[in-house]
């Protein structure tokens, strides 16, 4: 099989309610569509969700890696060959993660359609279906129980309430939280680098009744020895997510015994390949893992979900970037089903785009 062409598309995606975490307020994304086609017809999709803040990308710059980089690296080529065409461009693409993302992604959705099964099942999966959390953004106390209630009612059962801003008003939300929602759901909270230690060790303090899953990011991405700190004297596990963006991250962090879980996102990380050796590290470890998201299309969070689907040591999902979207090209790419993510019975991804002609 060789790569006869590819094509990329940029797509302004926005979102039906904007939300605010503790350092930007979002309402909107830009996600890039990559087509790769091959001579035997099959056709293989990716999708990168840039975002400045993370991965130091913008939807212009993930064209731009496009053209210069992906597009000249892969014609001509054979995608079954997925690691070594990834190793090959993992140099140049480096400072690409969403891009690098895209173009993995693409490589295994042809390696699921050529084996006519569903990626997870490729991968060597594990189960066909994960709990995922819906995401709370900073609001006031009211207005977030009045969500996290109407999102239990759609049969959602992990909520993630975002703070980081203000602490004791994040003590108060999650306090009412748990008292509007009872005690069969699961709760988690990000605080997404906005605390210090001691307001780490007051938020675990005051919320011990609150049974809350993990702390996530609770300090600044720049000071690991400090997340140590917290994960050391606080009474909830901690999580690293912006601490987390490379293997190497993973194997420092696990090593130093600095979190208690870490939090994958393949954007962030370069895709699906990256994110399988981060994982192996994190299990010789015993850390638990979690697949996240960002703003992305259902079909990039299906490929999350693919991943998260094929290791047993994934014991937590957060992909809910495709659920508000006023339009998503890739809709359909996966199901929610009693608060379950669930693949479609596709080959590959599973994905149904016609974005690109």
């Amino acid at each position: 099989m060789k790569i006869l062409r590819s094509e990329t598309h940029a797509t302004e995606l926005i979102l039906e309610e904007p939300y605010e975490i503790a350092y930007e307020t979002i309402d909107r994304a830009v996600n890039v569509f990559l087509q790769i086609h091959t001579e035997c017809g099959l056709v293989g999709y990716g999708c990168a969700a840039p975002d400045w803040e993370v991965t130091g990308e913008t939807g212009d710059s993930v064209l731009q890696a496009y053209r210069d980089i992906i597009e000249p690296g892969i014609r001509g080529r054979d995608p079954l060959l997925v690691s070594g065409l990834l190793e090959e461009l993992r140099t140049p693409l480096q400072d690409h993660p969403s891009a690098m993302a895209m173009l993995d992604m693409a490589l295994f959705d042809l390696l699921g359609k050529a084996c006519n099964r569903p990626l997870y099942q490729v991968l060597g999966g594990c189960r066909n279906r994960i709990l995922t959390s819906i995401t709370i953004g900073i609001l006031p106390v009211q207005e977030t129980v009045a969500k996290a209630t109407a999102f239990v009612n759609k049969g959602f059962k992990v909520l993630k309430v975002k703070g980081g801003s203000d602490v004791h008003l994040d003590i108060e939300r999650m306090i009412k939280v748990r008292e509007a929602v009872g005690e069969q759901i699961y709760l988690r909270f990000d605080a997404n680098q906005g605390y210090s230690l001691d307001q780490a060790l007051i938020f675990s303090k005051q919320t011990s009744a609150c049974k809350i899953e993990f702390l996530e990011q609770p300090t600044h991405r720049s000071d690991l020895n400090l997340l140590g700190k917290v994960t050391r004297q606080v009474r909830i596990p901690v999580m690293a997510d912006e601490s987390v963006m490379n293997l190497e991250d993973v194997l420092r962090l696990a090593s130093e015994e600095l979190v208690d879980t870490v939090n994958i996102k393949i954007q962030k990380v370069g895709g699906i390949l990256e994110g399988l050796h981060m994982n192996s590290v994190a299990k010789a470890a015993g850390l638990e893992v979690m697949v996240g998201c960002m703003d992305e299309s259902a079909m990039a969070i299906a490929a999350g979900l693919h991943f998260a689907l094929s290791r047993p040591n994934i014991c937590f999902a957060d992909l809910d970037g495709h659920f508000d979207w006023q339009s998503d090209p890739a809709e359909g790419s996966l199901q929610l089903r009693d608060g379950f993510l669930v693949p479609n019975d596709a080959p590959g991804l599973g994905s149904r785009i016609q974005l690109i002609r």
